[in-house]
């Protein structure tokens, strides 16, 4: 049982460097810089995953608060330092979600909902007297239809089990089609029935999945359609695509995942990767534990601590 947030922090160190060891041997002759080993990369990506768990998403307020536990991280990088070897684990602490999600038997879930979350990475005013790279790497004006805004910078399509595991997901630019990154997503995954919102509507798309790689992707049609579903139909539809939501809520409430600190692409992508792992690491850890209420994983964090 984990009773505090030092049991917290144990119990994710030792499952982290059991995943590094397992594949860093496959890792590190491509790994960028030299070995540090004041501050291990073990002991590193616990600290950034279980500062995503506290709400220490950025490097000042992280590092400032490890100070407070010099008993279990004696020896701290400093802030450009630990930014810098973040971004060149990030393929890393992919491998180890990837690694992870076989533990949590995701091939004998047959069910899935797919959405996307906006990731805004500044303020529309900022955009016009920027200098920095974004539109280089494909951040773009986008609406986000359900939460009536428009936005700059990317979207995040998930792809989501019915047992609440981020089974894959893909950073899109905002004013991207979701139903071509949706096809790109569920390509991959043959076999699934997916339930989508209206963003993902698209009868070619559909039955394309299906014929090659038997994948019902389920929508609920627009109101101007002709070729409506029962009320019934529509309830049971929505009642399982909360699923997804839950788990957007969880990444956008506890890990912060829509406040932007990056200042180019590979930063954001380091941050997604760490959020993401993360999040599939608690849910592990709570199955690991036998504690069947996974999606709660807030408390495991100890942020009152």
């Amino acid at each position: 049982m984990i009773t505090d947030f030092r049991d917290f922090c144990t119990w994710a160190y030792v499952i982290i460097d059991d995943l590094y060891q397992q594949l860093a041997p496959f890792y590190l002759h491509s790994r960028p810089g030299p070995h540090v080993a004041f501050c291990s990369d073990s002991e590193l990506i616990t600290m950034a995953f279980v500062g995503e768990c506290r709400g220490w998403d950025q490097e000042t307020v992280l590092l400032s608060s490890w100070r407070d536990y010099a008993d279990l991280f004696p020896v701290l990088p400093e802030r450009t330092r630990f930014n810098r070897r973040r971004r060149n684990l990030m393929q890393l602490i992919n491998l180890m979600r990837q690694t992870i999600l076989p533990c949590l038997d995701v091939a004998a879930d047959s069910q899935a909902a797919i959405d996307s979350l906006p990731l805004p990475v500044m303020g529309f005013h900022l955009v016009p007297h920027s200098r920095n790279d974004w539109g280089a790497y494909g951040a773009a004006y986008g609406k986000v239809s359900s939460k009536k805004q428009t936005i700059y910078g990317y979207k995040l399509h998930l792809l989501v089990t019915l047992g609440g595991i981020i089974l894959d997901f893909e950073l899109a630019p905002a004013n991207a089609d979701d139903r071509y990154i949706g096809l790109e997503i569920l390509e991959q995954h043959p076999g699934l029935q997916v339930l989508g919102d209206k963003g993902y509507i698209s009868q070619p798309i559909a039955d394309h999945l299906q014929k090659h790689y038997q994948v019902e992707l389920k929508t609920l049609p627009k109101r101007n359609q002709k070729q409506q579903v029962t009320a019934q139909e529509r309830q049971l539809h929505n009642h399982f695509r909360q699923i997804v939501e839950t788990v957007n809520g969880q990444l956008a409430e506890q890990f912060n995942i829509e406040q932007n600190y990056a200042h180019s692409l590979w930063g954001l992508c380091s941050r997604i990767y760490t959020k993401l792992t993360a999040h599939t690491l608690c849910i592990y850890l709570k199955r690991l534990l036998g504690e069947p209420d996974f999606l709660q994983i807030k408390h495991l964090a100890f942020p009152q601590a």
